[in-house]
C-alpha cells in the first residue's frame, strides 16, 4: 500500500516505522529538512520537504496514486486542509487526520457533511492516552487494558504478585478457582521471554499475564491474579497540558479526589478556572518538598503527563520513593522505554504506541476493525470479522484448532450476536463472528489477515 505521512512528529515517525516493517511504500512530508534526513538514514522511505497543506508538495510526494493520507503534523489546520486537498485534487481513498483542539473535536459536524472537511477518520492522541490512563486507574494493578467489540471484551495485562490465588498454579486450575468465570490467558511474559500458554503452564510471581474475558468478569480475574486491591481514591497529576487537564476533568466527574501540579503560573490559573473540585497547585512536580507538603505518601496513583519525558520519569521515580502507591509516566521517546529499565515506575505510557492501533485498523487487510499494539509493539491483538461462507472463507465452518494460524497466535474470544464466547479448540467460527486474536510476534500479521480475506467469488 502506498501511504503518505504528513508530519515527522513522534506519532508520525512511530507509525512510519511500523508501516515500513510491513512492506508498505511510505513517503513522509515535513516542513523541516533535518528530521527527514535523519529518517532517511535509518528507514527505507522517501521524504519530501515542504508545507503538507500545499497541493504542489502533495503532488511531489505522490498523492496522485496514494491509497492513504495520514496527516499528523502538530498543526490541526494544516492537517485538515491537507486532507481536504487530498480529496479535492487527488481523490485519495482514505484520509486520516490528527486533531488536538477541543474547538474542532466538540464540533464534529465540521467533518460530517459534504460541505465540511473531507476527513474519513479523526484521531486524537491526547484523547486516546487520556482514555488509556482512565482504564488503568479503574483497574488497579493493570499494566494495559484494551477494549474489543465495543467494550464487551477486554484484554488485560497484569503483573502477578505474591498473595494472588493463582500464583504457582497451572492454567488448567483456572476453572477450579473461578468456576463461574470464563477467561483465557493469551500470553505470559517472564523477564524478557514470551511463554505461549498451555494447560500445564504455571504462573510465577512477577510474570506479566495477558488474559481475555468479558468486561463484567475482568475484576474477578484480576483479584485472583493479584489478591485484594485497595480502591483508588486519591490521584496526583503532574502536568496541566491537554492530557493532564482533560484527565483531571474526567476523574473529577467520576468522583476521585484529584490534585494537579502545573509549573506555569498562568496556565495553573486557567486550569483552576476550568475545573470544579480539582486542587490545582502551581509548582514543580519533581519538587520533593512540594510533594511531601501535599501528602504524596497518601496518593493511590501519581501520573506524570508533562510534555517533557525526562521530567515525567524523574517525577514518577520521586513520587515512588516518597510513598505513592502506584506511579505512571508518559514517555514519548521509544528508546527510553525499550532500552532503559524503570523498575520503580509501575506503568510507562507511550502516546505513539497507544495511537498506532487507531491507524492500523484502517490499513489492515480483511475486515480488521480493531488493532492494539502490545509490549512496545512487538506483539499485537486484533479484532477481525469473519465474512463469507464455508466455500469462500478460510475460517468459517472450521474449529479453532483446524484454522492454520501461525505459531504463537491464538483466538482469545469470539463475540457472536452480542454474546462473549471463550472458545475451546473445537469451537466453530460462524459468519459475522468477531474474533479476537493475539499474536506474540506481529510479523505474522499478513498471514492472519489473509485468513480473514474472502475469496473474490463470494457475492
Amino acid at each position: 500500500m502506498k501511504i503518505l505521512i504528513l508530519g515527522a512528529s513522534q506519532v508520525g515517525i512511530s507509525i512510519a516505522e511500523v508501516l515500513v516493517g510491513e512492506e508498505n511504500d511510505v513517503t513522509i512530508v515535513d516542513i523541516r529538512n533535518r528530521p527527514l534526513q535523519q529518517l532517511q538514514n535509518r528507514l527505507d522511505i522517501r521524504t519530501v520537504t515542504g508545507n503538507a497543506a500545499h497541493p504542489s508538495v502533495l503532488r511531489a510526494a505522490g498523492a496522485e496514486d496514494a491509497s492513504l493520507v495520514l496527516a499528523v503534523t502538530d498543526n490541526d489546520e494544516v492537517n485538515m486542509v491537507a486532507c481536504q486537498i487530498a480529496e479535492a485534487f487527488f481523490a485519495t481513498p482514505t484520509k486520516i487526520a490528527r486533531i488536538r483542539s477541543s474547538e474542532y473535536l466538540n464540533n464534529l459536524e465540521l467533518f460530517e457533511n459534504e460541505a465540511g472537511f473531507q476527513i474519513d477518520v479523526i484521531i486524537s492522541p491526547e484523547g486516546i492516552v487520556k482514555d488509556h490512563i482512565i482504564r488503568l486507574i479503574e483497574f488497579p494493578g493493570a499494566i494495559q487494558v484494551l477494549d474489543f467489540a465495543d467494550g464487551l471484551v477486554q484484554l488485560v495485562g497484569v503483573k502477578a504478585v505474591a498473595g494472588g490465588a493463582l500464583i504457582n498454579c497451572q492454567l488448567a486450575e483456572l476453572d477450579e478457582h473461578m468456576p463461574n468465570v470464563e477467561t483465557r490467558v493469551a500470553a505470559i511474559y517472564r523477564d524478557k521471554d514470551v511463554i505461549t500458554p498451555t494447560s500445564e503452564t504455571v504462573i510465577r510471581e512477577e510474570d506479566e499475564v495477558f488474559f481475555v474475558a468479558a468486561r463484567k468478569h475482568i475484576k474477578a480475574v484480576m483479584q485472583e491474579m493479584r489478591g485484594h486491591s485497595d480502591k483508588t481514591r486519591r490521584i496526583f497529576i503532574a502536568g496541566g497540558g491537554n492530557i493532564g487537564l482533560n484527565l483531571a476533568k474526567e476523574l473529577d466527574r467520576k468522583g476521585y479526589s484529584v490534585k494537579l501540579i502545573e509549573l506555569d503560573p498562568q496556565r495553573a490559573e486557567r486550569i483552576a478556572d476550568a475545573v470544579r473540585h480539582v486542587i490545582v497547585l502551581n509548582g514543580d512536580a519533581a519538587d520533593a518538598n512540594l510533594l511531601l507538603q501535599e501528602n504524596i505518601e497518601g496518593a493511590d496513583v501519581f501520573c506524570a503527563v508533562t510534555e517533557i519525558d525526562e521530567i515525567n520519569i524523574l517525577a514518577a521515580k520521586l513520587a515512588n520513593k516518597l510513598g505513592a502507591r502506584r506511579v505512571m509516566a508518559l514517555v514519548n521517546r521509544p528508546a527510553y522505554i525499550e532500552h532503559i529499565d524503570h523498575p520503580d515506575i509501575d506503568v510507562l505510557i507511550s502516546p505513539p504506541g497507544a495511537t498506532i492501533g487507531s491507524v492500523l485498523a484502517h490499513i489492515r487487510r480483511g475486515d480488521v476493525v480493531s488493532v492494539h499494539a502490545l509490549r512496545g509493539g512487538r506483539a499485537e491483538a486484533i479484532e477481525a470479522i469473519a465474512h463469507g461462507d464455508e466455500a469462500s472463507s478460510k475460517v468459517i465452518g472450521r474449529g479453532v484448532r483446524d484454522i492454520p494460524f501461525p505459531p504463537g497466535t491464538g483466538v482469545g474470544a469470539i463475540v457472536r450476536a452480542g454474546e462473549v464466547i471463550i472458545p475451546s479448540v473445537s469451537t466453530i467460527i460462524e459468519p459475522e463472528d468477531h474474533v479476537i486474536i493475539f499474536m506474540d510476534d506481529k510479523s505474522c500479521i499478513q498471514h492472519v489477515e489473509a485468513l480473514f480475506q474472502v475469496d473474490a467469488t463470494f457475492i
